[in-house]
């Protein structure tokens, strides 16, 4: 039996209720579809209006919302209103294109969910999934199964993870915000004279950047675990989103946040930790050179140590793992 209680922003608290029987005994969800149930929507689709779905693009569909109905069906209908033209087969570009017009839509569905990130309850779990660990969990079982029944997290990989990669987006999208409009940075800054992305530059302008900023904005900060996480993203958003794409994955028990940073024909994995021990470096240097492949890797430790000056923790070398070249920033 778990508690629904409602919670109120503007008391900072759970609205109290008259009624005893203010509990949920039970939880009914809709399950997911199944990927051969996506296709199967989609092409009732086809039979009634003769337009196509590409083969990659239903794949992508159920990969990207993992069956969500809502999203299954909001991205089809986004693409479809987009492309009149019913000869048209609709592609997997012409559902990622789908996908970011719904998140900058923020529709009613997506609005109301994440508007319960500022409960407590919920923002103890997602806070423990984005920082990748948490030493001491301030969340509960019953924590966990109401962050899953509002469809915010699943078990569906055996971790706990944000429930889709829309979502991935959605929620240190929104988190982020409050620093990002603050954040004045150009992509121009940072780019080489053929066009393309130098990463190096933004991750130094970054280092600095946390130096200068980090005490005074994340004192007041409620995301107290992932807020390093949360202020790089938002740093970086401000940059890449003036010509590029940050996909992230992440979920606990991991222990890091991956973010592959595309730029043009770039990509750059970027490792984020937060250090809880010595062997930190270690565990993420073997995280880093696995993910990153063919990538250029760079992995990112914070070091919460309060009795470390700045000139202690800041440092960025390049070291070589299992053949693989990776640079290593501290701060």
């Amino acid at each position: 039996m778990r508690d629904y209680r409602i919670w109120s922003r503007e008391s900072n608290d759970y609205v109290p209720t008259s009624s005893p029987f203010n509990i949920k005994a039970v939880s009914l969800t809709l399950s997911n579809f199944t990927a051969a149930e996506v296709k199967t929507l989609y092409q009732q689709h086809t039979q009634d209006t003769g337009q196509q779905f590409t083969e990659e693009a239903t794949e992508y569909a159920h990969y990207v919302t993992q069956g969500q109905p809502w999203f299954v069906n909001a991205l089809a209908q986004q693409a479809c209103d987009t492309i009149i033209d019913v000869k048209q087969t609709i592609t997997k570009e012409d559902l990622v294109q789908a996908k970011d017009a719904l998140i900058a839509r923020r529709d009613t569905h997506l609005d109301s969910l994440i508007d319960k990130l500022h409960e407590p309850r919920i923002r103890k779990v997602i806070d423990a999934i984005i920082s990748g660990d948490v030493i001491n969990p301030q969340y509960g079982d019953d924590d966990i199964q109401y962050a899953i029944d509002l469809g915010l997290v699943s078990k569906a990989s055996g971790n706990l993870a944000i429930a889709n990669p829309i979502y991935q987006e959605i929620i240190p999208a929104v988190l982020a915000s409050k620093f990002q409009v603050s954040i004045v940075q150009e992509s121009s800054w940072y780019l080489n004279q053929d066009g393309s992305l130098n990463i190096h530059k933004l991750l130094t302008a970054f280092t600095q950047f946390f130096r200068e900023n980090s005490q005074a904005w994340l004192e007041d900060f409620n995301y107290k675990e992932s807020g390093p996480h949360i202020l790089m993203l938002a740093f970086l958003q401000r940059v890449i989103n003036g010509g590029g794409r940050i996909h992230r994955e992440y979920a606990l028990g991991k222990k890091r946040l991956d973010l592959l940073v595309q730029w043009k024909q770039q990509l750059f994995v970027i490792e984020l930790k937060i250090k809880y021990g010595e062997d930190t470096l270690a565990k993420g240097l073997e995280q880093t050179a696995h993910y990153a492949g063919a990538h250029e890797g760079h992995l990112l430790i914070f070091d919460r140590n309060p009795n470390l000056t700045w000139e202690e923790k800041i440092s960025d070398e390049a070291l070589i793992f299992n053949d693989k070249k990776i640079h290593v920033w501290t701060l």
